[in-house]
């Protein structure tokens, strides 16, 4: 069956952001949207239960909790995560955690990003840590920063996969994969994703909506 995904989204009460939409909103939106699977990914914090996995599976929807956990500065993605995915600070750590926890996916978001969190060299030197790239909703048809990681993903023979880095609810569906999995479990999912059995859905997007998005982001950061 193929699942309509989004493997990257902030929520309210991420430490690092202001988010307005809370978990059990986007879980809303996202059923209205038709998605299959959702991941819940703050900043540095653990958000989300058992009974929001509860109230997502109520509405036919596969909630995976996870973690962008920023590590010797940069952004990593861990779903499936667990507590003590809180302890890591170095690519040391990440690693011991991979290999203890096994049933976790781990993604390099926005790997060459012109920002100080992107992992840029630091996706070359621990490549072998990560499951698959992320294909960023955020480019348009003049300005794309995808394009190294898209590189990287096939040099190192990775999964690219789409999602949409969800700070506003808008933005939900402005990337996503269709991910077509034996059964509705993360590790059917990751399973999926692993064989490169999905498909990306993402589409070049309007400068000005993209210049939008990151002046209302940054007013967002400076009044929180």
């Amino acid at each position: 069956m193929k699942l309509k995904s989004n493997l990257h989204m902030h929520v309210a009460g991420d430490p690092e952001d202001h988010i307005s939409h809370t978990l059990r909103e986007a879980i809303d939106a996202a059923k209205k949207l038709g998605f299959s699977v959702l991941a819940v990914t703050p900043h540095n914090a653990l958000i989300g239960d058992e009974s929001d996995v509860c109230y997502a599976a109520s509405l036919g929807i596969l909630l995976i909790l996870g973690i962008e956990r920023t590590i010797m500065g940069a952004h990593v993605v861990i779903l499936n995560a667990t507590a003590d995915v809180l302890s890591i600070e170095t690519f040391e750590h990440l690693a011991e955690y991979r290999k203890n926890h096994p049933e976790s996916f781990i993604i390099a978001p926005h790997p060459f990003f012109p920002a100080g969190y992107a992992l840029r060299k630091k996706f070359i030197l621990h490549h072998a840590l990560f499951d698959a790239v992320e294909f960023s909703w955020f480019f348009s048809r003049t300005i794309d920063f995808n394009l190294y990681a898209a590189k990287s993903a096939k040099i190192y023979d990775m999964p690219y996969i789409a999602t949409s880095d969800t700070h506003d609810i808008r933005f939900l569906d402005a990337g996503y994969a269709l991910i077509d999995a034996d059964e509705k479990s993360p590790e059917k999912i990751f399973e999926a994703i692993r064989n490169r059995a999905f498909r990306n859905v993402s589409a070049p997007k309007n400068i000005l909506v993209l210049a939008a998005y990151m002046a209302k982001r940054w007013g967002l950061q400076l009044f929180k």
